[in-house]
């Protein structure tokens, strides 16, 4: 997994009823893009995690353009 800061990281849930979490990569602490990563959640959470075969990075080339 690589990403870059401002890419957002998708944690899918884990458990029945867990939602899906989406969180912008604030700081790579690993080389070359690899984890750990700081990120920020959408409620202002903020905290260091290597994610796991459960999460994505999307990275904002891959978002399709507004209103398409």
């Amino acid at each position: 997994m690589q990403a870059e800061v401002g890419d957002k990281l998708l944690v899918h849930g884990r458990t029945v009823g867990q939602h899906d979490r989406m969180a912008e990569i604030v700081e790579v602490l690993g080389d070359s893009g690899e984890p750990p990563y700081r990120v920020r959640y959408e409620d202002g959470h903020e905290t260091v995690m290597s994610p796991g075969p459960d999460s994505v990075v999307r990275h904002p080339q891959d978002d399709p353009p507004p209103g398409s």
